[in-house]
């Protein structure tokens, strides 16, 4: 008799608990339709410990009250990138409770709601980039990667944001993966002018922007090739672990474009860059030294070693003036070295011929 009290009462508890939540997730529903998001999340958030052993369909109820929640913070652009990681994790549980349910009642929408999420997050990052705001544009354009990685544009995006923000540990983390994942960025692009705001809007295929033309939204199509971006990719690679100072690893990525680009002139400057930022490094550490024996023994060592890295600058610098002789940048740089290894010779001949 005592077991059966004991059941009984866990049962009443339970009924309580399911009567609560539905009336949470109608205030929660209420709130939202109301535009007050963030109170709606606050409430949700509070109870979600009394879905777990709700029905499935009550679960999927609420997933999808979460999902669509988080999609309206994160197309207020409020926590925008957080919020929509959240939001689609929220989907993907609607998807996972309707399927063990057997009833469909909101995957189709959640599945638009996805997409739909996904289109403002990338105007967001657009914005963003447009406005000076990188790590924004970055964080944004990484989360919809991680959603879609078939989409690979976005981490290109990601890693472009990141180093215009200086933000060089996010690049090198983009553009590696970019590299891992043999990220070309080559293909075609479909555009159309839209009448009514009379900017061109791009197309995911031919079919898509005849579509939109037939319709009369659209006009004056172009078609546009993109090159492979490998290149752009290994070079900013390179930049970001110069700016890093990891030297071995900028060097090894410059001549690694060297190997995909043997004549880009761009790759040879930057290694006689990097070279001489060595030797920057190495003339501090130098300058810091005191008057001991010990560190004088340790003043000509350095000292040699930086000569010696200096004078490597010199084949890379004339290999651009080889590919092209009246390139400026790299005539001033390779004076500089001329100068500082006093190789009065070779600098005269240089400057004469400038």
């Amino acid at each position: 008799m005592k077991e059966k009290i004991t059941m009984l009462s866990c049962l009443f508890m339970i009924s309580i608990g399911a009567f609560a939540q539905k009336d949470k997730i109608k205030e929660a529903q209420s709130l939202y339709e109301k535009g007050k998001s963030e109170e709606a999340l606050s409430i949700l958030t509070k109870t979600e410990y009394l879905i777990l052993n709700a029905p499935d369909e009550d679960k999927s109820d609420f997933y999808f009250l979460k999902g669509n929640v988080l999609k309206d913070l994160a197309v207020k652009n409020i926590d925008a990138a957080n919020n929509f990681t959240l939001a689609s994790q929220a989907y993907q549980d609607v998807f996972l409770y309707e399927n063990e349910s057997g009833k469909f009642k909101s995957t189709v929408k959640a599945n638009m709601a996805l997409k739909d999420m996904k289109a403002s997050l990338v105007n967001g990052a657009s914005a963003d980039f447009k406005a000076g705001k990188f790590k924004e544009s970055a964080e944004k354009s990484y989360k919809v990667y991680l959603f879609d990685k078939k989409d690979t544009l976005n981490l290109f995006n990601a890693a472009s944001s990141s180093l215009n923000a200086k933000d060089f540990n996010s690049a090198v983390t983009y553009y590696e993966l970019l590299k891992k994942i043999n990220f070309s960025g080559k293909g075609v692009m479909y555009y159309a002018t839209n009448k009514k705001t009379k900017e061109e809007d791009a197309f995911i295929s031919p079919k898509a922007r005849e579509s939109a033309i037939q319709q009369g939204l659209y006009e004056k199509p172009r078609t546009e090739s993109i090159p492979s971006k490998r290149i752009e990719v290994n070079t900013n690679l390179a930049y970001s672990y110069l700016e890093k100072k990891d030297y071995p690893k900028a060097e090894v990525t410059y001549n690694y474009v060297l190997e995909l680009e043997p004549n880009n002139i761009e790759a040879y400057i930057n290694l006689a860059y990097l070279k001489l930022q060595i030797k920057k490094d190495l003339a501090e550490e130098i300058a810091a030294l005191g008057t001991t024996p010990a560190e004088m023994q340790k003043y000509d060592k350095l000292n040699a070693r930086k000569d010696d890295i200096t004078r490597s600058a010199i084949p890379y610098l004339k290999k651009a003036l080889s590919i092209e002789p009246k390139n400026q940048d790299a005539a001033k740089i390779l004076l500089g070295v001329y100068r500082s290894l006093d190789m009065t010779a070779e600098y005269n001949a240089l400057k004469s011929g400038m």
